[in-house]
């Protein structure tokens, strides 16, 4: 612990041959006179009344200087309420509703009513915690009206090892494996916004079919071909991945001018084979001469290998330049170019 300074030095200590009280002195308590308690008794009273008057002067002047604030308001204790829109939007709130509702049972309704504000006024039967919800995903979300959706939700059912070991059917083989991978189920769940731009669900969920799976994609690639060694701008292609899918090798020797990317860390493969090419709006040219300035974007399909010696297939949607006679990547497309409609 720090030592406290004192003025002059270090605290003093007492000494041996510290002056004994003297004469008028006992037990360390002072005598004095009836006269000089008398004029004491006099100053006590007047600095009585003057501490007094000075407490009074005191309160006026904080009184008019808090009066002078604007008042302020006490806090009140923060309450759940659903996420803003612009934290999760309609989808995350009704994906956290479905969560919820699906592990819900008898005594944890409340658990609901930050979601559904009606469910203080509704009971549940089913024990809580007999099913559990995994990998949900907002999949669909309508505009019913202003301020008025329908979002449908899909999630991967699992019945809790408790409620697997109630079931009276346990032995029927597919019934359990189902409990036991979990099934994908969708719900159908109506919110509106509330204020201070956050949700409130109008009814519990609905279970629903899954949504129907859309039309397939056109891409604006003409048709694709084979990776070819031989062929310059797939060898760019084909180095360029490695380094940046397996760490084989720098990334920026393959990158054009003022293009920054990072090499995936760590890195997840070990190996990376151009499997076919895609050119925009026409065939993919073999070969194609490296003029400075030319531009062309490629669709391209991978073959990665993984440590475990797995296959997985992956797609990009590339852009190249062309600089001092050679193919640069310029960049990782976002998303490949659709179909324009006729």
């Amino acid at each position: 612990m720090r030592r406290r300074r004192f003025p002059g030095g270090d605290r003093p200590t007492p000494k041996a041959n510290a002056k004994a009280p003297q004469a008028g002195e006992e037990g360390g308590w002072v005598t004095v006179s009836s006269g000089a308690l008398a004029n004491l008794s006099t100053v006590m009273r007047w600095g009585a009344w003057s501490l007094l008057l000075l407490g009074v002067l005191m309160s006026a002047a904080a009184h008019l200087r808090l009066s002078s604030q604007p008042p302020r308001t006490a806090p009140t204790p923060a309450q759940a309420a659903p996420a803003s829109a612009e934290a999760v939007g309609p989808g995350g709130f009704a994906v956290l509703y479905v969560a919820a509702y699906v592990e819900a049972g008898r005594g944890t309704e409340a658990s609901l009513a930050r979601f559904f504000p009606n469910m203080r006024n509704i009971s549940l039967e089913a024990k809580p915690g007999a099913q559990h919800a995994d990998q949900l995903a907002a999949v669909q979300v309508k505009d019913v009206s202003d301020g008025y959706w329908s979002v449908t939700v899909a999630a991967r059912i699992t019945a809790s090892p408790s409620a697997r070991d109630d079931e009276s059917d346990k032995e029927q083989a597919k019934e359990k494996e189902e409990d036991e991978t979990g099934v994908l189920r969708y719900f159908q769940v109506p919110l509106r916004s509330t204020d201070g731009d956050g949700f409130a669900a109008t009814t519990l969920p609905a279970e629903v079919g899954a949504p129907e799976a859309g039309d397939g994609i056109e891409l604006d690639y003409g048709t694709p071909v084979p990776g070819d060694d031989k062929d310059e701008t797939v060898t760019t292609i084909a180095r360029f991945f490695s380094a940046y899918l397996a760490g084989a090798g720098e990334l920026d020797r393959y990158l054009a001018p003022r293009t920054a990317l990072d090499p995936v860390s760590p890195a997840p493969y070990t190996q990376v084979e151009v499997a076919q090419l895609a050119e925009l709006n026409g065939d993919y040219r073999r070969n194609l001469p490296a003029s400075d300035g030319a531009r062309r974007q490629l669709l391209v399909d991978l073959w990665a290998a993984a440590p475990d010696r797995q296959l997985r297939p992956l797609t990009y949607a590339l852009t190249l330049t062309a600089r001092d006679g050679r193919w640069e990547i310029a960049a990782l497309n976002a998303a490949p170019v659709l179909t324009k409609e006729k």
